[in-house]
């Protein structure tokens, strides 16, 4: 692994290009586009406020910069740098905005949800959607392939489900949910289903297809907080449902019915589980040794943390965090899933198991693999291109996972490096590092088999 320079970052806006070529990142209210191979600067735009979101269009040609407290939006070229186009909300206010799947609409969200504005940078023309609902996790979803949106609506106390042509943004189907609250939408890989679940407090899973029929509705149990998380698989077949009960349910597309239930015990007492725990080793800095690393912490100055993975015999019991039974949200229940790219492998992190990443095999459905780190996983992200898993727990270091075994990295920096985050790079050879007010690239070396 080789690393790049460390260079400044503001809120962690940092992207790559959809088309793998670019890099931008913020700080403060200027925008830096960055040649990925190089990391030389190509452009520098200079917004009229601080910058609180960023997004790429679909064909990495145009770049959005959301300015939240004032209402503003700014869109910059990459091709004509003169050219640059500014959008003012005004007293509506702003607080969510995006890009259509053409890459040349934007959808911002104005204060209080009251409507969605649909603005064309060909025709400058303005649209509006009313009553857009303010949902937990995602109320609007694109089809895969750009050519629907739906959005999740709330009007006269009921949940509505809105499917729209994204070519014309003309309405093509409008239906009414048996929900009490939508929490979230998402599209099948195909863009044929639409998952819509409840509210936590009931755990309700509704199938649509795209002309509105219901196909299926699964509920695992009544009384009790229910889903948690939901994530497709890449294939379509497969649709996983993370619960605050600690368990994740794969239900099938061709009956919509449960296959299997993958439950995240505190005790693995199977010898055919791998299960790897990360080992901390302290150095403290010897006169003969290089001069430490200049960081404002004495104390990390004096000491270098080492660590690797050690594999666990079985039985082995994993550490619980107890969650606050005074407090909302609590921190149990699977939070957090995700499947490989090539449908093999899914990861699942169960919140109050903060350190521990699960990793299953889809074609067994059983568990696979165990990692328990030392501090709690703060993100993990599958390598786009293969079974490769990446994760940081907040700390200088970044872990990768592959079927073939697992290893621990240390960021080498002079100055100290909390990965708080990280992405991947479309291509799978590169990896975006980003710590509170910076980052870095992690390349990674291309074996002789994968040329």
């Amino acid at each position: 692994m080789n690393f790049s320079e460390v260079f400044k970052l503001s809120s962690q806006l940092c992207r790559f290009s959809p088309d793998g070529r670019y890099l931008a990142s913020c700080v403060q209210y200027r925008l830096v586009v960055r040649d990925v191979s190089t990391l030389q600067i190509l452009q520098l735009y200079t917004c009229l406020d601080q910058i609180q979101h960023v997004e790429w269009s679909a064909d990495s040609l145009f770049i959005l910069c959301a300015m939240y407290k004032r209402g503003l939006i700014q869109v910059w070229s990459l091709e004509q740098p003169d050219w640059h186009c500014k959008i003012d909300e005004g007293s509506a206010g702003l607080v969510a905005s995006f890009w259509s799947p053409d890459g040349r609409h934007i959808l911002n969200t104005t204060e209080f949800h009251l409507r969605i504005t649909v603005w064309s940078l060909c025709t400058k023309s303005v649209s509006y959607i009313k009553y857009p609902k303010a949902c937990q996790q995602a109320g609007v979803a694109f089809t895969k392939d750009g050519r629907h949106m739906a959005l999740a609506e709330r009007r006269d106390c009921q949940d509505y489900i809105s499917i729209f042509v994204c070519s014309n943004w003309q309405l093509l189907r409008h239906f009414g949910t048996e929900t009490q609250d939508l929490a979230g939408i998402d599209w099948s890989p195909n863009g044929c289903v639409l998952a819509v679940w409840d509210t936590p407090l009931q755990f309700k899973v509704l199938l649509y297809s795209l002309d509105g029929r219901l196909l299926s509705t699964y509920s695992a149990y009544e009384w009790s907080l229910g889903i948690k998380s939901v994530a497709w698989s890449p294939s379509g077949q497969f649709l996983a449902i993370g619960s605050y009960d600690e368990k994740v349910r794969i239900l099938n597309h061709v009956t919509w019915k449960p296959i299997t239930e993958l439950e995240h015990s505190a005790t693995i007492n199977d010898p055919k589980i791998v299960v790897y725990k990360e080992m901390e080793t302290c150095r403290a800095f010897r006169d003969e040794d290089a001069s430490p690393p200049t960081v404002p912490n004495a104390t990390s100055s004096l000491f270098s943390t080492h660590s690797k993975y050690e594999i666990s015999p079985s039985p082995f019991s994993l550490r619980i965090v107890k969650p606050d039974p005074d407090r909302a949200n609590p921190k149990i229940g699977v939070g957090a899933l995700a499947f490989s790219p090539d449908n093999r492998y899914l990861a699942t992190k169960n919140d109050n198991m903060p350190h521990t990443i699960w990793i299953w095999d889809v074609q067994k459905m059983k568990l696979f693999v165990v990692l328990e780190q030392v501090m709690d996983v703060r993100f993990f992200h599958w390598d786009p291109c293969q079974s490769r898993l990446a994760i940081c727990t907040g700390n200088s270091k970044v872990y990768l996972w592959s079927p073939t075994g697992c290893v621990s990295v240390q960021v080498p920096t002079q100055d100290s490096f909390h990965v708080l985050s990280l992405c991947w790079h479309s291509s799978g050879n590169s990896l975006l590092l980003m710590s509170k007010d910076h980052f870095c690239l992690c390349y990674l070396e291309i074996e002789e088999n994968e040329k």
